[in-house]
């Protein structure tokens, strides 16, 4: 679908909606000021000043306001090519992204999101975009905004859950056990719909993903595929990231009041230093309920408390 966005003043978008009193739609989607719907284009404007044109006639209707505009929408990153079908990003997708794994504190958090076309604009509106390019406060804003209305499952896995299953089981074997059930679970939630497609933030070949699923009971194999950086690709692996980032968060939060100290997320020497003060307060199996134990960071904390 055809779509432009145009960036305008308050008072613009108040003189827009007047210009398209007869044609209003109701109820306006949330975040938005007003949604209209003349001949095949739809109008949509949000509080942020943001004017959104959709439908097959869209350039010439946002000509009209093209002298009101403040600024110009900053055009699209150009991104690797892909397999994937011809407008996939502007398909109904479930997108599947982790979160945890590189760091030594927290857990490692599984989310699955489904953003259906229709709701495309409005997560883009949100602020929605690569969780890596965004502040953690700002993640934490989207995030409470996404979980009002976007269907999701979320899989957190604790430390001390972690290291039980980890000595049996790879970090790459449980990523995608994890990626698997938490697409079933959202398929399940949002039946009868049906996504158009599936995307998973790619961190292992597909042909190894399908392998280390093999032995579960219910396997999510129609319309997968696999991108790095996903979330270049679609929204719905942004989405996803953001409400990953948003779970692992809270899991180093809710450690932390368990701690009586800050625990940070990274691998680097900081956490090595907090590491050891959890070794000589309790030991390696208290250290276990906050830290990802096979870390290299493991071996560093106990040189630095003494620990044998």
């Amino acid at each position: 679908m055809a779509n432009e966005v145009l960036k305008v003043s308050a008072e613009t978008i108040k003189e827009m909606e007047t210009f398209y009193q007869n044609h209003l739609k109701q109820p306006a989607p949330p975040g938005s000021v007003f949604a209209a719907k003349k001949g095949p284009v739809s109008i949509t404007a949000y509080r942020s000043g943001k004017v959104l044109f959709q439908g097959s006639r869209s350039e010439q209707e946002a000509e009209i306001w093209q002298k009101e505009a403040t600024t110009q929408a900053p055009k699209k990153k150009t991104v690797k090519a892909t397999h994937l079908p011809k407008d996939f990003s502007n398909w109904s997708v479930i997108g599947s992204d982790e979160v945890g794994t590189g760091s030594y504190f927290g857990p490692l958090t599984v989310v699955a999101a489904y953003v259906p076309k229709e709701k495309i604009a409005l997560v883009k509106e949100l602020g929605v975009r690569d969780s890596k390019d965004m502040r953690d406060t700002e993640i934490i804003s989207v995030a409470k905004d996404l979980l009002t209305f976007l269907p999701h499952s979320l899989l957190t896995v604790m430390p001390e859950k972690y290291n039980a299953i980890q000595p049996s089981m790879s970090q790459g074997k449980m990523k995608a056990i994890l990626h698997n059930q938490a697409l079933n679970h959202l398929m399940t939630k949002i039946a009868p719909d049906q996504p158009d497609g599936i995307l998973i933030d790619q961190f292992e070949l597909p042909s190894t993903y399908f392998k280390h699923i093999q032995d579960q009971p219910i396997q999510v194999r129609e319309k997968v595929f696999f991108e790095t950086k996903g979330e270049s690709h679609h929204l719905a692996v942004a989405a996803a990231s953001i409400l990953a980032r948003y779970a692992f968060l809270k899991g180093l939060d809710t450690l932390t009041a368990k701690a009586g100290l800050t625990i940070p997320s990274g691998a680097g020497s900081n956490v090595d230093l907090v590491a050891a003060r959890l070794l000589k307060k309790g030991g390696l199996s208290y250290l276990g309920q906050f830290a990802k134990l096979h870390f290299a960071n493991t071996e560093k904390a106990k040189k630095i408390a003494g620990f044998k």
